[in-house]
């Protein structure tokens, strides 16, 4: 069996080194079958007389598999610049009965900054079902501002036939953001 490696060494080191990076992957054993699971994917090795101290490299059998990369890892957030773009965005939205959601955001505020990514992944998550959208408040015409009566950022709406229906005000930690967020877009996806 052949194993898809940059090399053997390295190969070998992963298996070798499991133990001393435990607290990034999981590991799960029985027998002489080992598993292990990184952030970005993962193998599992057949480990013969483990015990031995004396195992050789030959003495292994591994196979990798990979996330599936058919779908993306984040999708960008389209800007909206001014009235009448949001306009053809609601009216497209609302003749496919489609969701849409906005972060309105600040280029000065940290955490805009910070937020922005995550909402990108969750867009990815929900890519079919809604579509994300952001506007900076600093580049856009006043009356933009004005029309989703934003008085915080960042501020997350969910807008549906035309009108807002929902949002998140988020002032505090990001993952309390996103949970809030993801919850709201479950209601109306």
């Amino acid at each position: 069996m052949s194993v898809l490696a940059a090399s053997s060494q390295i190969l070998w080191r992963e298996f070798h080194h499991r133990d001393h990076h435990h607290h990034q992957q999981l590991c799960a054993s029985s027998g002489n079958y080992s598993f292990f699971a990184g952030k970005s994917g993962g193998f599992w090795g057949d480990f013969r007389n483990r015990e031995d101290k004396k195992t050789s490299k030959r003495d292994m059998r591994a196979e990798a598999f990979w996330p599936d990369l058919s779908k993306p890892a984040s999708v960008e957030m389209e800007p909206i610049n001014d009235c009448d773009h949001l306009d053809r965005i609601l009216s497209h939205a609302q003749e496919i009965s489609q969701p849409i959601l906005i972060d309105w955001m600040a280029s000065w505020c940290r955490k805009c900054i910070y937020l922005k990514p995550k909402l990108e992944k969750l867009a990815a998550d929900y890519d079919t079902k809604i579509k994300f959208y952001c506007v900076d408040v600093n580049k856009v015409p006043q009356d933009l501002v004005k029309r989703g009566n934003i008085t915080k950022m960042p501020t997350i709406q969910i807008w549906k036939d035309g009108e807002m229906k929902a949002e998140v005000i988020g002032g505090h930690k990001a993952w309390i953001v996103i949970n809030e967020v993801t919850e709201m877009v479950k209601k109306f996806v």
